[in-house]
């Protein structure tokens, strides 16, 4: 269930109980969202932590008028996992192997685990997105498996609508039955 806060988020950095309630509104949304985009339990726990302190330090950038403030929370968690996999090919590519993982305890890795496994199939439906451009990848990736509005989509990717459903048609059409039906029958359920 999404929980929507008001307007102004600049208190953020300075109430924790602004914080804490936006944290709680928030916190499974993303971390849904992380666990969709990686295999890894710490380091989807690492980037859902980085997704909200990143979310402090912009709080004070938030406008309204742009879009709602989970499209705006989607669109920094977005920036945030995408940040992570360059570095980590940067790194794989330096090292051979990232190493260096902060533990967790067995509560929170299990919790982790449960909802990495919970996101499996969105895992193995971004398989088959894969040929897909970028562009339209990710207005596939944030209807079909976030549930975002073309509206909202359109203000995590800082597009206009109109540009956001020529990018979701373009997608459609270049998917055929034999190629992604799980995700061919999400697109058609959200549209």
């Amino acid at each position: 269930m999404r929980r929507e806060q008001p307007g102004d988020l600049s208190t953020l950095g300075t109430d924790p109980e602004a914080f804490e309630t936006f944290y709680r509104a928030h916190v499974r949304e993303i971390e849904r969202f992380v666990a969709r985009r990686v295999g890894d339990p710490h380091v989807a726990a690492d980037l859902t932590a980085d997704v909200f302190v990143e979310v402090l330090a912009q709080a004070g950038q938030y406008r309204p008028e742009r879009g709602s403030v989970l499209a705006w929370t989607y669109g920094i968690a977005r920036h945030t996992v995408i940040d992570h996999q360059r570095r980590a090919i940067r790194d794989l590519r330096l090292v051979g192997r990232v190493s260096g993982r902060a533990l967790l305890d067995a509560d929170s890795l299990a919790r982790v685990e449960e909802r990495l496994d919970a996101e499996r199939a969105a895992r193995e439906l971004y398989a088959a997105m894969a040929r897909m451009p970028d562009a339209e990848r990710a207005v596939v990736e944030l209807i079909a498996l976030d549930g975002l509005t073309l509206a909202d989509v359109a203000a995590v990717l800082n597009i206009k609508p109109v540009t956001a459903r020529v990018r979701l048609h373009r997608a459609r059409r270049k998917l055929t039955p034999g190629t992604a039906p799980v995700l061919a029958q999400l697109l058609e359920v959200t549209a």
